[in-house]
């Protein structure tokens, strides 16, 4: 069946509910992969999800049921199946307590009917000739290169009807020297590959690698340190997962404060703005809700609404908390749905070479890994260094640290602490590029950075 088509009939069939919503999303991905400076993958997928959220009235209130399947739907029997699986769900469950009114459509959607739209290996067309080029080059390369586009159709028993076609897509580049002693790291997101310059992202590793022609050994400790856009998005998308308004309401985060949210709480006297907003140009995601589960912060009931601009922080201030429409009720404030981007503004056009070429002393870091929370009330992380943290003497990179730190750090002390931050950038979290893809970041110096302990391993 057509996606619109089991929507149509998995409504049909649920005519005698309280209420159901149907979301179908269709995924067609291509992928390369590269191993010791040679391919080794090229491949092309697709897959269909199909969610039912079934609202039943039961004695208490409305209660939700949520089921879902990635078996192609063929007939009626089917639908009729899942419809029946939700309703017994959501009979199981008991009232919702996020339940609220479901809404009613705010806008037509014209490309409700057209197909789901198909990615291929064609979209490497130029990636891959500058790859070709890296691949021939003298260092070992290993690699991995993704495109998806995902399509998505949302239709509620309440006359909403919404499609939308979301594009991520992201490349990884590792090499290695002859002798596997030496290791860098670069990466990039993109939406359709035309702006990935794949040769630009060969040279910087191949510029890292050259530092690592000295080698120094330094012990664990604070230090001025320098991160790149990549860290930065690690650190600042860990904190946006963190800007959920109930745990701060009830004393259970670090945006928690003496007398309810720290909002309107000053971290920065830099004019810092960390936002997501569906319409950022490149990194847009969808205008209208999806939402297969509920949570804190997220709500079935809440599916059609329109996303929006929200500000985490505002101009160095704690801004926007994460709550479905029943918590912005239950609090009294706005209803504002999380995002599924994230862009940090506010600082200067520099560079990331402008910040090393002012530091006297410090460490310039590659990107984070392995990032674990240690103290929700602080939003303490700790993780690891990966693929080179290199030693910043008299304003040039004089040579590379031998060894990996384990770090202990709040992102929120990286606002409060920052003394600079550069231009913002499209990068990838590499930590976290599997869940969250789309990040604009800068560069910033924080000093006194804690390196807690030496991490022996390249």
């Amino acid at each position: 069946m057509r996606a619109q088509e089991v929507v149509e009939r998995t409504l049909a069939a649920a005519r005698h509910l309280h209420g159901c919503a149907v979301l179908v999303r269709e995924s067609s991905e291509a992928a390369l992969r590269w191993a010791n400076s040679t391919m080794t993958t090229n491949g092309h997928t697709t897959s269909r999800r199909t969610t039912v959220i079934a609202f039943v009235a039961v004695e208490g209130g409305t209660a939700a049921g949520v089921v879902s399947s990635s078996v192609a739907i063929t007939d009626s029997a089917q639908v009729e199946q899942l419809v029946r699986a939700a309703e017994a769900a959501a009979r199981d469950a008991g009232p919702a307590k996020d339940a609220a009114p479901l809404l009613g459509p705010d806008t037509d959607d014209p490309s409700w009917d057209e197909p789901a739209v198909e990615t291929s290996i064609g979209v490497f067309g130029g990636f891959a000739d500058g790859l070709a080029e890296v691949l021939a080059g003298p260092h070992r390369q290993y690699g991995f290169a993704s495109h998806e586009l995902s399509t998505v159709w949302l239709g509620t028993s309440t006359g909403i009807r919404r499609r939308w076609v979301q594009p991520t897509g992201s490349v990884e580049l590792n090499a290695k020297t002859k002798d596997l002693n030496g290791s860098a790291w670069t990466g990039a997101s993109t939406a359709d590959f035309t702006d990935v310059d794949v040769l630009a992202l060969a040279a910087e590793a191949d510029r890292r690698l050259t530092w690592g022609n000295r080698r120094v050994t330094l012990p664990a400790g604070r230090y001025e340190t320098l991160l790149p856009p990549s860290a930065v998005a690690d650190l600042m998308v860990y904190l946006a997962w963190s800007m959920e308004g109930r745990p701060a309401q009830e004393g259970r985060s670090a945006l928690a404060g003496p007398d309810g949210p720290r909002v309107g709480e000053k971290l920065t006297a830099l004019p810092l703005t960390l936002a997501s907003d569906p319409a950022a140009p490149g990194l847009e995601y969808e205008p209208f809700l999806t939402a297969s589960r509920s949570g804190e912060g997220i709500s079935v009931f809440d599916n059609g609404a329109p996303t929006r601009r929200a500000e985490w922080v505002s101009e160095g201030t704690i801004g926007d908390l994460v709550y479905s429409r029943a918590e912005a009720v239950e609090f009294g404030t706005r209803f504002t749905p999380a995002g599924e981007n994230l862009l940090l503004t506010g600082g200067s056009a520099d560079s990331i070479s402008d910040l090393v070429a002012r530091t006297e002393r410090g460490l310039l870091l590659t990107c984070l890994w392995y990032i674990r929370e240690v103290d929700p009330t602080t939003l303490l992380l700790t993780g690891l260094t990966r693929d080179g943290v290199y030693l910043v003497e008299g304003g040039e990179v004089v040579g590379e640290v031998d060894h990996n730190f384990r770090f202990n750090y709040s992102p929120l002390d990286v606002l409060r602490r920052a003394t600079e931050v550069g231009a913002t950038e499209r990068t990838i979290p590499r930590e976290w590029k599997d869940w969250f893809t789309r990040t604009a970041m800068p560069p910033a110096r924080v000093p006194e950075f804690n390196m807690s302990s030496v991490s022996l391993g390249r």
